[in-house]
């Protein structure tokens, strides 16, 4: 309930700045413009790479092969969180999207072209539910605390690269990657909050 409060005030504290155009719009510009100007090879073609393996093709095999191993693991608890986080944060994030209508960054050259809005990022949105259930799921489900400590390190990595790919890239603003991070936080925190309860109260009535 902490995390969900914390994570739900960023998203809120954000939100209500870029929709009030205060300081964090002009950084936005700023940081946008910067990248695009100083965009160069082979940073460029492994940022497309990045972005494109989190894409909505990409993530669904990712789901696919998280859910496979899972099932295979005996975790169903956990997949039925990863079949609420990952597709759920995706439909909010289009909501979020249609109510808060914020225009992507348009430059002379863009680097990529898309006719959706931009608050809060989806790609981020979606890297951020599937990598955090699944450091979630490893830090749980393996001891060694160099496997939990690798997951930890390995899963806020992919994060952080989808982020910075999509501003790199000039799809999206800083903060609408920043908000899409405490988005799926907050929402993660709902996810396995209500998954756990439902474990607990099923355990409970069968002992």
């Amino acid at each position: 309930m902490v995390l969900l409060f914390i994570s739900g005030l960023v998203f809120h504290e954000l939100a209500e700045a870029v929709m009030g155009q205060a300081a964090i719009t002009v950084l936005d510009v700023r940081i946008a413009d910067w990248f695009n100007a100083h965009a160069a090879e082979p940073f460029t073609t492994i940022m497309y790479l990045i972005t494109y393996l989190h894409s909505v093709a990409g993530m669904l095999v990712l789901l696919g092969l998280l859910a496979w191993h899972l099932r295979r693991r005996g975790a169903r608890y956990w997949l039925l969180a990863l079949g609420f986080a990952v597709p759920g944060g995706m439909l909010l994030n289009v909501a979020l999207k249609y109510y808060f209508q914020r225009a992507r960054p348009v430059f002379e050259e863009p680097m990529v072209t898309l006719a959706t809005y931009s608050f809060p990022s989806g790609h981020t949105t979606a890297a951020t539910c599937f990598y955090g259930l699944m450091a979630c799921y490893l830090v749980i489900a393996r001891p060694a605390w160099s496997v939990r400590l690798g997951t930890v390190i390995f899963c806020l990595t992919m994060i952080l690269l989808v982020a910075f790919s999509r501003v790199y890239l000039g799809a999206h603003y800083l903060s609408d990657v920043l908000a899409a991070m405490a988005e799926s936080v907050a929402w993660l925190a709902v996810c396995i909050t209500a998954i756990s309860t439902l474990r607990r109260r099923r355990e409970g009535k069968t002992l």
